[in-house]
């Protein structure tokens, strides 16, 4: 089966990676729930697309204040969680994608999420009609046992993808700065982080790098996105680690390339988060 699509009135599934069997999922969620989400992030690329409620969603240290129809890439390993006043049922689409997908080019909005260090689309009316009926249809398709129906919501899926990418790559979207917040200091502090993981990323040398108070920025870090930075990094390391021994890397040199010196302390801190040693994933 290539995707489930649920209509159901209760909290978002929590899997990580391994629950994701299909290549894609579609859920329908409305719910009005008293819960707590903690930062967390999937071993999955996941979209959301906002249809009603207060909800404010944070994502690597920006946090994007959504409006109905509002969509968010969050892609594979990105620390998020939303922010809900249940106060007003919470209404949203969700898809979840494997990373693995088989048209790899409709995951490439999710690289560029990451790039970028935005995840947020806002679209103009008419474009927005667009994607709603081609989500609609998608919805319907799933639920349907009619002839070829798995082959017709591939194909949905595949268009509402392609549009996405199209959007997003080409920044054919509202650009409306108030529609986010974040802190300049933490959002320059994950870009680097992100992309020099193989290096030096003590406390003291971004510290120095930044010409900011160790302290200062340990506690506005934690602040902004839920996790301190040293477990920050450890677990954007495992999870680089983790992709490149999936696609064949010896295991030793994934943990280097990943930016661990200690190969004792890789496999340690891999079992710790995965649950398994690496050989075995």
């Amino acid at each position: 089966m290539r995707g489930v699509s649920i209509i159901i009135s209760s909290s978002e599934p929590t899997e990580k990676s391994g629950y994701l069997h299909e290549e894609y999922r579609l859920f329908h969620i409305k719910d009005q729930t008293e819960r707590e989400y903690r930062y967390h992030y999937h071993d999955f690329h996941k979209i959301i697309v906002f249809l009603s409620g207060k909800v404010t969603y944070h994502i690597e240290g920006k946090a994007y204040h959504l409006k109905p129809w509002d969509i968010l890439l969050v892609n594979r390993g990105a620390i998020h969680k939303p922010e809900i006043d249940t106060s007003v049922p919470y209404e949203r689409f969700i898809l979840w994608i494997r990373e693995d997908i088989h048209d790899q080019a409709l995951t490439t909005c999710f690289q560029r999420a990451h790039d970028r260090s935005f995840n947020f689309i806002r679209l103009n009316s008419q474009v927005q009609e667009r994607l709603k009926d081609i989500l609609m249809e998608l919805e319907s398709s799933l639920n349907g046992k009619a002839f070829c129906s798995e082959l017709l919501s591939y194909a949905l899926f595949s268009q509402f993808m392609v549009y996405l990418n199209r959007i997003f790559l080409e920044e054919n979207y509202i650009i409306d700065q108030k529609s986010y917040t974040f802190d300049s200091q933490v959002e320059n502090l994950v870009r680097y982080i992100n992309q020099h993981l193989s290096e030096d990323l003590s406390v003291d040398v971004l510290a120095q790098k930044y010409y900011l108070s160790k302290y200062h920025m340990m506690r506005k870090f934690k602040e902004e996105t839920g996790y301190t930075i040293h477990n920050y990094i450890i677990s954007k390391r495992l999870l680089t680690a983790r992709s490149l021994i999936s696609q064949g890397v010896p295991v030793m040199k994934a943990a280097m390339q990943s930016g661990f010196r200690d190969y004792t302390t890789f496999v340690r801190a891999y079992k710790k988060q995965f649950g398994a040693s690496p050989t075995r994933n």
